[in-house]
Parts: C-alpha cells; structure tokens; sequence
C-alpha cells in the first residue's frame, strides 16, 4: 500500500442536500434531528434553501427544481455520518425520529469501534447517521 502526505489542509466537511419540499426538509432537520436554521433565502419570491447547523456540522438544503424527474433515487453511493458529543443520547435521537415519521435504517447499537450509533433516511432518502462514542 502506497501512502502519500496530504498537500490540502481541509479543517470541514460541507454538503447539500436537494430537497423535494424544501419547507419540510427545513422543519423535519429543526424540529426532528434538532439542527438550528442559520440561514434562508429566496428565489422569485420563493423559499429555495437554508442552511442549517448543529454544532461544527452545517448542512445546506437547497429546493430540488425536478428537472432530473421527481421520482430519482437520492444520495445513492453515499452516507453521511453525524458524530455528536460523547454521552449524547443517541437512543432519544432515533425515537425522535421513528415518532416523527421517519425510517431507521438500524437501531441504536454498541459497535465495536467503540460508538453507539444508528443510521436513518431523511424525508428525501439520504442515508444519515448518527453515533457517539460510547463511554468508558
């Protein structure tokens, strides 16, 4: 195995999610998963995104404008992880979001690296995760 030295000195990690009904996405991420909304704006009088944040992670939620079809699958070939404080309740987590509606991938488990996680599909079908390290 070959190693090589990192030239780029990345300190975060941004994404966008593509959101069919961006006013839902907003509400399910503040109100489900607990994220804040630092930010939203509007095109043609329109609300067209936000950008939502829970501690160091910012998401930005954009409205999708279909001309990829309604119907495609999203974030297909990727996950992504939300690693939150050590002690935090990840269990209360998942029932937040089992109670809201939404679809637990897996229930909050100990894994054997260390962390209690579950993983999740927000109301578009992006796969998420959530874990914390599981205390000693």
């Amino acid at each position: 195995m070959t190693t090589t030295t990192a030239v780029l000195n990345a300190t975060t990690l941004g994404c966008s999610i593509t959101c069919k009904d961006i006013g839902a996405s907003i509400r399910w991420y503040r109100d489900v998963l607990g994220f804040g909304v630092n930010q939203q704006w509007e095109v043609d009088g329109k609300l067209a995104g936000a950008i939502m944040s829970a501690g160091d992670i910012h998401l930005v939620l954009n409205q999708d404008d279909g001309k990829l079809g309604w119907d495609r699958i999203k974030g297909q070939g990727f996950y992504l992880q939300l690693n939150v404080a050590t002690g935090a309740d990840v269990d209360a987590a998942a029932a937040r979001i089992t109670a809201a509606g939404g679809t637990l991938i897996d229930e909050p488990a100990d894994r054997p690296w260390g962390a209690r996680m579950f993983q999740f599909k927000d109301p578009d079908g992006f796969k998420l995760g959530v874990s914390t390290p599981i205390q000693q």
